[in-house]
């Protein structure tokens, strides 16, 4: 029996791929199906800020041609996609969610566009965000709304893309995360996040924030989906001074040997009471889960997460202020209250207390290498609660609590759903590795995906 337009934007990026394959799917019908839902569900949830749809047909019917023709890109080809709106589009407008960028409108491609481009996507558009990333939402924009239950926050930074991939508005999305920024909104959209390892993924063409702590990573409804867009755009690119030499990864690979042997360092007593009692009990059974299935599992201690908010804040409010220096200067009112009350305060903090919190995230670093040393994950809560009320105003001190840490120490981490609280709204777990250790964080999430049965959640 065929699909309902509904049952095909629920599919996963591997399941769209096979039937494209087998041809019984075509990407003009799933991408029409995908602008659809948009079109029916976008002035509800405010997901997107730009859809392009003209072009994202266009594209759909190259990636048919090239199909019916033997030429195959490879997983993503004829998928739809999004994009965060901080990634630069040549001739499409790019505005970070900010007044200051309303009209603008790149000459050219972010690299990780490019890369999407090349391996065949299908990008449906820009999806909504905090103002510039920054955590609030600016009002010319309004909120992206939770999907679950729209009285909610979505998060943020990449509040947008959470909503759209939590709604069905399409199968995986690029965004990024500075202090939490991909993985807050998958831990209250209940979908798949990674942070990868820092310079992994190029952030050329990215408009940035805070230079040593921007990523840019993907964000999908599945790990396996996840690993995929991973693969099409890491990758060392010499227009990003930050950017790692690493070696090509499929990160497919073995991400369905289990985890008998790994080794699962849990942070318990330091969640306890700081997380909420549903968050705590769900992180607790997925560890019991990954026991279960052959994991070593054991207590491990981080004091130094307690010192996370502040070494954070002395580094990415300067960083911010010099990213954001002329703007602020001519354009001050226009940005939100908050955000602005932020970049004068970056502008005001003294150099050495930037610089002595550089030398403490270096102690940070050190701390969470040695831990890695004794076990290959560490395993805790993404957000220390489910979705709170929208207000449209962020305290980063507290949704950035659990998730800052890593990116001041520049390791992976991928948050991915564990259940539900009892207002039914989604819980994240997250799963942090050494760095350049995807493959790993990868294994361990697909294995308890996969033995505590959780297919896509679906509000």
């Amino acid at each position: 029996m065929p699909m309902s337009a509904d049952e095909l934007c629920g599919l996963t990026i591997q399941a769209v791929g096979s039937a494209y394959r087998g041809r019984s799917l075509s990407p003009v019908e799933v991408t029409r199906a995908v602008l659809a839902r948009i079109e029916r569900l976008n002035p509800r949830l405010n997901a997107y800020i730009t859809v392009t749809a003209e072009t994202a047909l266009a594209q759909a019917q190259k990636a048919e041609h090239d199909f019916m023709q033997g030429v195959d890109q490879g997983a993503l080809q004829g998928v739809p996609l999004s994009l965060k709106d901080l990634y630069w589009t040549a001739g499409v407008r790019t505005t970070a969610a900010s007044r200051i960028l309303r009209d603008f409108i790149p000459t050219e491609d972010a690299e990780v566009v490019q890369r999407l481009r090349k391996a065949g996507a299908v990008l449906l558009g820009k999806t909504n965000m905090k103002e510039f990333a920054y955590g609030q939402v600016h009002p010319d924009y309004g909120p992206a709304l939770n999907p679950w239950n729209e009285a909610h926050t979505s998060g943020g930074s990449s509040s947008g893309s959470g909503s759209a991939l939590a709604a069905g508005l399409g199968y995986g999305s690029m965004g990024s995360d500075t202090g939490g920024s991909l993985r807050n909104p998958a831990s209250y959209c209940g979908i798949v996040a990674l942070k990868p390892t820092y310079g992994l993924v190029s952030c050329h063409g990215m408009i940035p924030l805070s230079w040593s702590l921007d990523h840019a990573g993907p964000m999908t409804r599945t790990v396996c989906d996840n690993a995929l867009l991973l693969a099409a755009v890491a990758g060392h690119d010499p227009k990003d001074p930050a950017s790692a030499v690493s070696a090509p990864s499929d990160y497919v690979s073995g991400i369905d040997k289990g985890v008998r042997g790994i080794r699962i360092g849990t942070l318990t007593s330091y969640t306890d009471g700081l997380a909420a009692p549903a968050v705590q009990a769900a992180v607790v059974r997925a560890a019991a889960v990954l026991r279960e299935a052959g994991a070593s599992v054991t207590e491990v201690s981080l004091p130094e997460l307690a010192t996370v908010n502040a070494t954070f804040t002395a580094i990415i409010r300067p960083e911010a202020s010099a990213a954001h220096a002329q703007w602020l200067h001519s354009r001050g009112p226009d940005y939100h209250p908050v955000i602005r009350d932020h970049l004068e305060a970056g502008a005001r903090l003294p150099a050495v207390d930037y610089i002595q919190a550089q030398r403490h995230r270096q102690s940070l670093r050190e701390a969470v290498e040695r831990v890695l040393r004794a076990v290959d994950v560490l395993l805790l809560p993404t957000t220390a609660t489910t979705a709170p009320p929208e207000t449209g105003v962020t305290d980063l001190s507290v949704t950035t609590r659990l998730t800052a840490m890593f990116n001041l120490t520049g390791c992976p981490a991928l948050s991915l759903p564990c259940g539900l609280d009892p207002a039914g709204l989604p819980i994240g777990l997250q799963i942090v590795g050494r760095p350049f250790a995807e493959s790993m964080v990868y294994r361990v999430a697909a294995a308890f995906e996969s033995v505590a049965g959780f297919e896509p959640l679906k509000p």
